[in-house]
């Protein structure tokens, strides 16, 4: 025991060690039969009196102002850069591709005459993607989502503390999710580094990235080769923002723009965060709300663009067979799962600041369809705004190849007699050069592909499938050089993209920052400074030339399968370790009714499958993928697929064995007792009241209880708002939990009005 901790008698003088199972008794002024107690406390010296009663001050867990504040925590953490281009990528590419590009012209014409049938159509249809979506955000996302709500909030810890409590034996779970996050951070602050050279570089008329540059050599002036050959916007991003290599073997050197921009993001969390959420928590109220008015605005402006209602109905996948296809399942659950930010600890740790009785079930089901419906809305945008890029090109695709008809026909390769009489090709419509073209490959369909003549389908357009960084910085970018008014709109955008990443990055920093503060009992504003400073340092090698190859690489490997484990053990931790029917019986004490028995088969049977079989598919889906990258090629001018050097698959090996060895590390520690609990170190930390105690030595060789040196009848009570302790009375039969360690849960007094709980 520490040196000043108090020694609490009962009536009988019974001594009653303090230990981790009084870490739920939450300060509960409303409990007046524990209050009303006869207690003897010995006081041994008045100065360790004051100390711990300063402490006990001192150690007044933070709360948040309100539960707007909360919420909006929540939903800008599960909200991020994922809902934006991420999930409107998956709704195109599991279906819609193959379908739409096989539709002949009459049947693409039909569907702009008869648009809102087709409309109606395509929406009940497109459950090809989005009701295998919600049925796995029924099954895996709202029930594990409430299930780190309500640990978070009763046990009132960050990760750490939580799976210490609920099994010391799997106090690695926590370790691991803080591995994870920092992992995450390193690279995920790189990119709203990107989106702030962006954001800086759009107040500009006309935007940087809106033509080619121009080289001068010894006679004339030429448009740059490598963006000639590939377009403008990508040409910006691989070679003015991120000046990249060919390959992940050529560092090239730091690019000093996105260094800058890097210390910018890190110096921006650090301040955010260095107060936890007394500081973060106000900022919540402008970087959660405000990329819905950004969404919000672009889909009203691109839905007055034409080309926008094409995108849209591109959106849409009339294949419902798609649904048998594994792959959807895999891609659905594994959206499902990261976009809540499952197992990273950022939920526990918001959630650890709510009140004991806060109706945590609603604001799971709240924040999860809130986080849906975000990414159904960023979805219209990201089609609409795409539709209209690609109507823009598709009108210059016409104009070009009407103009290769014309030399065609002076030429002599093409008659004039074939063309119809009333097509004017200084002002060609649409629909009339598809029929000129559908003319010339009729008549000339040996000889047709010497023409060159392209189709110029929008479809073709849309079909060109993008996601992550070349949506954000490519497409979109494009797309807004042809909006008027493109800086504003660019601004926007950017700015949209910082919040939206910053949202994401309190939580995952709060899911480093809490559990150690709430272990070590270390300064918040020194270890967020730390972190910060350690995590810019590190972050430098995502700032090289080759940079963009590692965020490839972290975002590969680094979270997908550790974060699966880590969400697994979890579910497993609480089902069947601590026990599904005392968790249910705990929920119904702190909410103050019975969840829905739903919860119950989820937690204890659907989830874990889901889990394992979305586990298993990951990693058989990471077996066949050749492990690589694609690397830009300056003279080519294009992407090519590279395979890692022998280095690199070290690299991402270790990034997943990094994260997920505290699990079996800490496990072995605390199942073989390889550190002597009196050393004071990580495997014999313990909570109580937010101070840090020693776990008495175990003499009944159960390492997972921590009860010590005490017969049956001795037994520590809930403490409510003071260290108060009864005696039990008769000879009461010790409460186990299933893995047969002494219970989570306490021995109460035979008191009718006081409910029995396990946390």
């Amino acid at each position: 025991m520490p040196k000043n901790s108090k020694v609490v008698k009962r009536e009988l003088d019974d001594e009653v060690i303090e230990s981790v199972k009084d870490l739920l008794s939450n300060e509960d002024s409303a409990d007046d039969a524990f209050k009303k107690s006869e207690l003897i406390v010995d006081v041994r010296e008045e100065k360790d009196t004051d100390v711990e009663e300063e402490s006990e001050v001192e150690d007044e867990r933070p709360a948040w102002n309100s539960k707007l504040q909360y919420i909006l925590a929540q939903v800008g953490f599960s909200v991020g850069l994922g809902n934006v281009w991420r999930f409107p990528y998956l709704c195109q590419k599991n279906g819609g591709e193959s379908t739409h590009a096989s539709k002949t012209e009459n049947q693409l014409e039909e569907s702009r005459d008869f648009l809102p049938t087709t409309m109606f159509r395509d929406i009940l249809v497109y459950g090809a993607y989005l009701l295998p979506y919600l049925i796995l955000l029924l099954v895996i996302g709202i029930p594990l989502f409430f299930l780190e709500l309500s640990v978070g909030q009763r046990i009132r810890r960050g990760s750490i503390g939580v799976w210490n409590y609920i099994s010391p034996k799997l106090g690695g779970i926590g370790f691991a999710s803080c591995v994870v996050c920092f992992f995450v951070a390193l690279y995920y602050n790189v990119i709203i580094g990107w989106s702030l050279f962006y954001f800086s570089q759009s107040f500009q008329q006309p935007l940087p990235w809106d033509q080619c540059p121009l080289v001068k050599n010894a006679s004339h002036t030429l448009v740059e080769p490598e963006c000639e050959k590939s377009s403008a916007t990508t040409y910006y991003w691989y070679r003015e923002a991120l000046n990249i290599s060919s390959s992940i073997s050529e560092s090239g050197g730091l690019n000093w723009k996105m260094t800058v921009c890097l210390l910018a993001a890190w110096v921006v969390v650090c301040l955010a965060m260095i107060k936890g959420i007394q500081s973060s928590g106000k900022i919540m109220y402008f970087s959660s709300l405000f990329p819905y008015v950004v969404l919000i605005c672009f889909l009203i402006r691109a839905l007055l663009l034409n080309g926008s209602i094409d995108g849209i109905r591109h959106m849409f996948t009339p294949e419902l067979e798609i649904m048998l296809e594994p792959k959807v399942w895999r891609e659905a659950a594994a959206q499902v799962f990261f976009a809540l930010g499952l197992g990273f600890g950022g939920v526990i740790a918001f959630s650890s600041y709510n009140k004991r009785d806060n109706n945590c079930h609603f604001d799971a089901v709240l924040v999860s369809f809130i986080n849906f419906f975000t990414s159904i809305l960023a979805t219209l945008v990201v089609f609409a705004v795409l539709g209209f890029k690609a109507n823009v090109i598709n009108e210059k695709c016409i104009a070009e190849n009407s103009e290769m008809i014309i030399k065609l026909v002076k030429m002599g390769n093409i008659s004039q007699d074939i063309i119809p009489h009333h097509i004017n090709f200084s002002a060609v419509s649409v629909q009339d050069y598809h029929l000129v073209y559908d003319i010339i490959q009729k008549v000339k369909e040996e000889e047709f592909p010497a023409l060159h003549l392209n189709s110029c389908q929008i479809e073709d357009e849309l079909n060109k499938a993008v996601q992550g960084t070349g949506l954000a910085f490519i497409a979109f970018t494009e797309a807004m050089t042809h909006f008027p008014a493109s800086p504003f709109w660019s601004v926007m955008f950017f700015l949209m993209l910082v919040n939206l990443g910053l949202g994401s990055m309190f939580g995952t920093i709060e899911g480093i920052i809490t559990p150690i503060v709430d272990t070590f009992k270390v300064r918040k504003e020194i270890l967020t400074v730390i972190c910060c400073l350690l995590a810019f340092c590190i972050g430098l090698i995502f700032v090289q030339r080759s940079g963009n190859y590692f965020v490839t690489m972290f975002d590969d490997y680094s979270a997908t399968l550790p974060l699966l484990i880590v969400v697994i053990l979890e579910n497993i931790a609480v089902s069947f370790v601590y026990g599904i029917d005392k968790f249910m019986e705990d929920l119904k004490d702190m909410l103050g009714f019975a969840p829905n028995r739903y919860y119950y088969y989820m937690w204890k049977y659907i989830s874990p499958l889901m889990l394992l079989s979305l586990l298993i598919a990951s990693i058989v889906n990471m077996g066949l993928s050749p492990p690589g990258y694609n690397a830009w090629i300056e003279d080519k001018a294009s992407e090519e697929f590279l395979s890692y050097p022998t280095w690199g698959m070290v690299v991402c090996i270790s990034l997943m064995v990094l994260a997920i060895l505290p699990v079996p590390v800490v496990f072995i520690i605390r199942r073989c007792n390889l550190i002597d609990d009196s050393s004071g170190n990580l495997a014999s930390v313990t909570y109580k009241r937010g101070r840090v105690l020693k776990e008495p030595i175990n003499l009944e060789g159960d390492n997972a209880s921590l009860i010590h040196g005490k017969i049956s009848s001795e037994m520590s009570s809930p403490n409510f708002g003071k260290n108060i302790y009864r005696k039990q009375s008769g000879s009461p039969t010790l409460d186990t939990a299933p893995n047969g360690r002494y219970g989570i849960g306490y021995l109460m007094a035979d008191m009718p009005d006081m409910p029995e709980s396990d946390l």
